[in-house]
């Protein structure tokens, strides 16, 4: 079984920037895809961004594409998620995820293992 650890977040001005980091461990070969989402209070989580771990191949939502990065390590087990010029409306608690599908990548239902979540607040 998978286990998934964000870090990274915190408090950042807006315009500013922040990495995103997601250790995995355990059982990820079973894991074909990976993703970000972000939850802020009294929104449903939304995705962000993913990559499909063997290729590489990514996927942005449109509010982030320019500005977030994702990348992966795959000798670390580790995917990261560059974040720059951030904006007020980015302040959000950030997971991630993994999942064994490829096309409900977009859904958060179908990622079997989330990690805690990390906090990132972009303030004015």
């Amino acid at each position: 079984q998978v286990q998934l650890v964000e870090s990274g977040g915190g408090l950042v001005q807006a315009g500013g920037s922040l990495r995103l980091s997601c250790a995995a461990s355990g059982g990820t070969v079973s894991v074909h895809f990976m993703g970000w989402f972000r939850q802020a209070p009294g929104k449903e989580r939304e995705f962000v961004a993913g990559i499909t771990w063997s290729s590489g191949s990514t996927d942005y939502a449109d509010s982030v594409k320019g500005r977030f990065t994702i990348s992966r390590d795959n000798a670390k087990n580790t995917m990261y998620l560059q974040m720059n010029s951030l904006k007020l409306e980015d302040s959000a608690v950030y997971y991630c995820g993994a999942n064994p599908t490829f096309l409900l990548r977009f859904i958060p239902s179908a990622y079997r293992n989330w990690g805690q979540g990390t906090q990132v607040t972009v303030s004015s």
